[in-house]
């Protein structure tokens, strides 16, 4: 490859044409060698420390072969790498980090991508996602070694023999120290759940049986082709849940994706609740049945709904841009409650700093049962204080030669979007305009693909329909 970039959630690629040994071989060595500068720095965070590196990976194809490719070339640096003994969810593997003081970890996962693509995942000794300016210094390291024309000579992929350790127990252990197991118990939960082939099955429905709910599984079996799905918990990959829902076997449906980082929740009445409803509905939870005080953190493309419940209860919002590794540094420095995002990642105060959809799942059956009664009820008991709230998100092509300058237009700001003046511009993160009655609109670049994303909010349907029109000949004019 000519350049391998990480983007919000570490670096992926096809299997085969981007994501070979070699590859993989050279990103390790880079991520070796910036280990090994930071363990001699005075005033690095990992000085002093055991070299212990956690190694993971998800359900996909040759994720332990790749996993221990990663292994042999740590070891042969000096350090000392821990391989999970089964594909383990992605917050499990943060935990083990900060549970062993490593001074970090490299999942590989590519996580709710299609089953063609694989990923590595950086994680610091925080157990926190690698943020830019350490990734950046991976990839200064990739360029470097490709430069010198260095090369790892795989002759027999996954022959290395890594030691092995079950991260499983500690990871239990957190859990039920964070989650009310006898207010769930007491409730007699039947759940639905869908482990979409992933590294959720055994870790969510074993802790939901603990608590006493009677589980459906759906999908709790490796299968590295997906049957041929994206293997994501949205309204489409939760259908067989929500089916188990509606016909009366269950009062929830629970779900997570590949990495089981991210959740899907499906509400008694058969409605997918989305991340941004989630969200608002933890944030209330916590205020106001575990009495839990701190502040609240989401991404700039979040919905505003959890302002406004934040408002509720005297608390203060932070905004970051997209991507987990803010959310988890704001974190690991503040008493946040919940901090979590519109695409689907959550996680809590005494918690890891990163994305855990298995919390996320449990902390909604806490929800029910804390409120007995179904979570869009509880919704719409927020909603007589904060009103309706309307998202969407639209993805729109946009010829390469075009992108720079429709880029660099919105940068400048915008005076109105439709007939609406803008009162707002933000451009932390790409590039945000609120508008009168707290609606607003948000446009970020893909990384990768000639589109614009554009995330929409309304206090309306028929306001939401408008600012889509709007938007879509902002990005078509």
């Amino acid at each position: 490859m000519d350049s391998i970039k990480f983007g919000t959630s570490g670096w992926r690629g096809i299997i085969a044409r981007d994501f070979t040994f070699a590859n993989v071989a050279l990103v390790a060595q880079a991520i070796a060698d910036y280990f090994k500068s930071e363990l001699k720095r005075k005033k690095s965070e990992i000085k002093g420390r055991r070299p212990i590196v956690v190694l993971g990976h998800d359900a996909r194809f040759m994720g332990p072969e790749f996993a221990t490719t990663v292994g042999e070339v740590l070891s042969k640096n000096g350090l000392i790498p821990l391989l999970c003994e089964r594909d383990a969810p992605t917050p499990v593997i943060a935990h083990a980090i900060r549970v062993r003081k490593a001074i970090g970890g490299i999942n590989m996962t590519a996580s709710h991508n299609p089953a063609e693509y694989q990923g590595l995942k950086f994680s610091t000794h925080r157990g926190a996602p690698a943020p830019q300016d350490v990734t950046g210094k991976i990839e200064k390291n990739i360029e470097k070694l490709q430069n010198r024309g260095w090369a790892w000579k795989v002759s027999d992929p996954g022959a290395f023999k890594c030691k092995t350790i079950d991260p499983r127990d500690s990871y239990f252990k957190q859990v039920r120290s964070i989650i009310d197991f006898k207010k769930i118990k007491r409730a007699k939960l039947k759940v639905a759940v869908e482990c979409m082939y992933g590294t959720g099955r055994g870790y969510l429905d074993t802790l939901l049986n603990e608590a006493g709910s009677k589980t459906t599984l759906f999908h709790d079996y490796l299968n590295p082709g997906f049957e041929g799905r994206h293997p994501e918990p949205n309204e489409k990959g939760m259908a067989d849940a929500r089916e188990c829902v509606l016909s009366g076997e269950a009062q929830l449906g629970l779900g997570l994706d590949g990495d089981a980082d991210r959740f899907g929740i499906v509400d008694q009445d058969g409605t997918w609740l989305t991340p941004n409803q989630i969200l608002s509905l933890a944030l209330y939870h916590l205020a106001k049945n575990r009495k839990w005080t701190g502040a609240v953190v989401r991404t700039v493309p979040t919905s505003h709904q959890v302002d406004d419940v934040a408002n509720m209860f005297g608390i203060k919002v932070h905004e970051t841009p997209a991507g987990f590794k803010h959310i988890g540094a704001l974190m690991e420095s503040e008493d946040i409650i919940v901090g979590g995002e519109e695409s689907g990642g959550l996680s809590v105060k005494g918690h890891v700093p990163e994305k855990d959809g298995v919390l996320a799942c449990l902390l909604m059956a806490e929800l029910y049962s804390y409120e007995k009664k179904p979570l869009g009820e509880v919704l719409k008991d927020i909603e007589k204080v904060t009103g309706p709230y309307y998202t969407d998100r639209i993805n729109v092509r946009i010829p390469a030669e075009q992108k720079a300058a429709l880029l660099n237009h919105l940068s400048k700001g915008l005076e109105k979007v439709g007939r609406q003046k803008v009162e707002k511009f933000i451009n932390i993160d790409g590039y945000k305009f609120l508008l009168p009655g707290q609606e607003w609109v948000a446009f970020r670049a893909s990384g990768t693909e000639p589109l614009i994303r554009c995330y929409i909010e309304a206090k309306s349907e028929a306001g939401l329909n408008t600012l889509i029109r709007a938007c879509k000949k902002i990005l078509k004019g």
